[in-house]
């Protein structure tokens, strides 16, 4: 190993350079970290080869450092070694090596959580303009993320499509006084205590039938004085024809294209949370789905980080809990594993995930951590998704190992 030292070096010192000479180069802020070297051979955390035709896959990849909002989500290309990290209001785009690559600015709007569609090879993200009462599916051809600083509203990188479901639950007059609070928990408003959306994942159909669902998951308003606002709301979409809803993002004229109504809307009884699903995440291996959360503050509830919903369990008609009027809907099972607070039924565990979770559908997942650093008195926002090992056990179900030799 001494012998290949300086050679070692050298590679990470070229990939400095380079990445130093792709941000001057778009104008973008300064990385926090050097790159991580992608493996060879092995991947992290397993003793097995990489898998034929991918790359393989580093312990980390790190998303740069950026004038911005925090880490909301990332998502994965495998096939074509390529990681996207979602900062609020900027895409990034690197390799796994965490070479920037190409980033989507212009966006003023708040972009949440985003997946990978194997289906079509775009990039999904939950795109919110709550004061415009207008919330959006953000979808990025990744293919054309070629530089820094693409504007979102003036080149072919983005399209959106309109989610009127979540409009309708987000501006329900709840009580009655024809008034819309606007943007605040503290109200009776907002269906279920809908904000809006964050979450998404693709996924089989939660009521045992179909495949290639796009699932959205609700925002929940952190409100302890009511009682219908104990669920996780989920709608799920067949993407396969929404071509025909695809508008540009044009932020001064929002369009309103898209879904009359979702295909499936299914609840998940967790207890209130703080903004609800920050990610969610299908994993492949367990037929199970993630939903990595800001933990919610009523004492009746065990306010978990993370739950589990039970893929083996298609969705049943049920009881949607706490609502000023009976209502039945398609209630999802959590997972009976893990932590259990036995006065509410729930189980959960406390896991990180809420800035970013990708399961690699083979037992791993890339956890994301976001953090701060200053650059000359100006705080910049940090990411790095970890390579980590789906274990079960409690309190956190994740494990990191050592890197494969």
């Amino acid at each position: 190993m001494r012998s290949r030292a300086p050679a070692r070096i050298a590679a990470l010192f070229l990939a400095t350079v380079v990445a130093s000479a792709l941000l001057a180069a778009g104008g973008g802020a300064a990385h926090a970290r050097t790159p991580s070297p992608a493996l060879t051979g092995h991947d992290a955390l397993s003793g097995r080869g990489t898998v034929p035709g991918l790359p393989s896959l580093p312990a980390s990849v790190d998303g740069g450092a950026w004038s911005s909002g925090h880490l909301q989500g990332t998502a994965i290309d495998r096939r074509k070694g390529h990681m996207y990290f979602s900062f609020t209001d900027l895409l990034v785009k690197t390799d796994l090596a965490g070479r920037p690559i190409g980033s989507v600015t212009g966006l003023t709007g708040h972009l949440g959580d985003l997946d990978f569609n194997s289906g079509d090879g775009r990039i999904y993200g939950s795109l919110e303009y709550k004061a415009a009462r207008a919330f959006y599916i953000a979808i990025f051809d990744g293919a054309r993320i070629t530089r820094m600083n693409m504007d979102a509203r003036t080149t072919d990188v983005l399209s959106t499509v309109h989610l009127r479901e979540v409009v309708r639950d987000y501006t329900a007059d709840m009580n009655g006084d024809g008034v819309f609070d606007g943007d605040t928990g503290n109200t009776p408003d907002h269906r279920y205590g809908c904000s809006g959306i964050d979450g998404v994942a693709f996924g089989p159909g939660l009521n045992g039938r179909g495949g290639g669902r796009l699932t959205v998951a609700y925002g929940v308003y952190s409100n302890t004085a009511r009682t219908d606002n104990d669920h996780q709301v989920l709608l799920q979409y067949d993407v396969r024809d929404w071509r025909k809803y695809e508008r540009p993002l044009v932020e001064g004229a929002l369009h309103t294209s898209g879904p009359a109504s979702p295909d499936g809307k299914f609840f998940a009884y967790t207890g209130n949370t703080t903004y609800g699903v920050q990610n969610l995440e299908y994993d492949g291996h367990s037929g199970n789905w993630l939903m990595a959360v800001y933990k919610g503050k009523k004492a009746a509830f065990p306010n978990y980080a993370l739950y589990v919903v039970d893929g083996s369990k298609p969705a049943r008609r049920g009881v949607v809990k706490g609502q000023p009027r009976p209502e039945s809907g398609r209630i999802v099972s959590l997972l009976p594993r893990g932590l259990h607070h036995e006065p509410s039924g729930v189980y959960g565990y406390e896991s990180a995930g809420q800035y970013g979770l990708v399961s690699l559908d083979d037992g791993r997942y890339y956890v994301a951590e976001a953090g701060t650093v200053d650059s000359g008195g100006t705080t910049l926002q940090t990411g790095r998704a970890v390579l980590r090992r789906w274990t079960g056990a409690v309190p956190d179900p994740f494990t990191v190992r050592g890197l494969a030799r």
